[in-house]
């Protein structure tokens, strides 16, 4: 009954909503006329998805799973993930403009942060300082493993791998394997 309601609820709240969605309960929702889910994404217990602003939209596409506890915040720009995509557990999106291209894969603790400070003026605190949103790239068929970090003004190119843990602090070409930190590339998959 609940989860009937909720779904009844929903419809008025969102931009778009999809059919089959599934919206586990305790998932946080703010912003909800700025976000649009596609047909039969699922979105787990302990989910957060914002938009803090008006002009910050968040698109979910269609299959998409987002698993336990994962934290996704429009601050500034649109953030979009594309269909078949699975976010997994306590993985993290947030700054300016995020785009995930389809069939992904983004394993648990993952990071991919699309903004970064400026700290030039010793004289200011840090949080004081202008930030800066180059945005982020993950084209389609990417699987980032556990632990990877993904900075601000980064584009992971289509088919590639990322390693457990690795930090991505430039751009990685179409089908590559990288690892480390930072990330180097190390083979191709063609």
């Amino acid at each position: 009954m609940g989860r009937l309601l909720r779904r009844l609820i929903y419809r008025f709240l969102f931009d778009y909503l999809g059919a089959f969605v599934c919206i586990q309960s305790g998932v946080e929702l703010i912003g909800c006329k700025q976000i649009r889910i596609s047909d039969h994404s699922s979105l787990a217990r302990g989910v957060r998805v914002r938009s803090l602003n008006r002009h910050s939209n968040i698109y979910i596409g269609q299959r998409v799973s987002l698993d336990r506890g994962v934290d996704i915040k429009a601050n500034y720009q649109d953030i979009e993930i594309g269909d078949y995509t699975r976010i997994g557990p306590y993985t993290c999106l947030s700054g300016g403009s995020i785009n995930i291209g389809k069939n992904c894969l983004i394993a648990s603790h993952s990071s991919i942060y699309a903004s970064n400070h400026s700290f030039a003026d010793s004289l200011k605190n840090i949080r004081e300082q202008k930030s800066s949103f180059q945005g982020i790239v993950i084209e389609e068929d990417c699987w980032l493993g556990t632990g990877v970090r993904v900075v601000d003004g980064v584009r992971i190119g289509k088919g590639s791998v990322i390693g457990a843990g690795a930090v991505v602090t430039k751009d990685i070409p179409a089908y590559s394997i990288a690892v480390g930190v930072p990330a180097k590339i190390i083979s191709k998959r063609e």
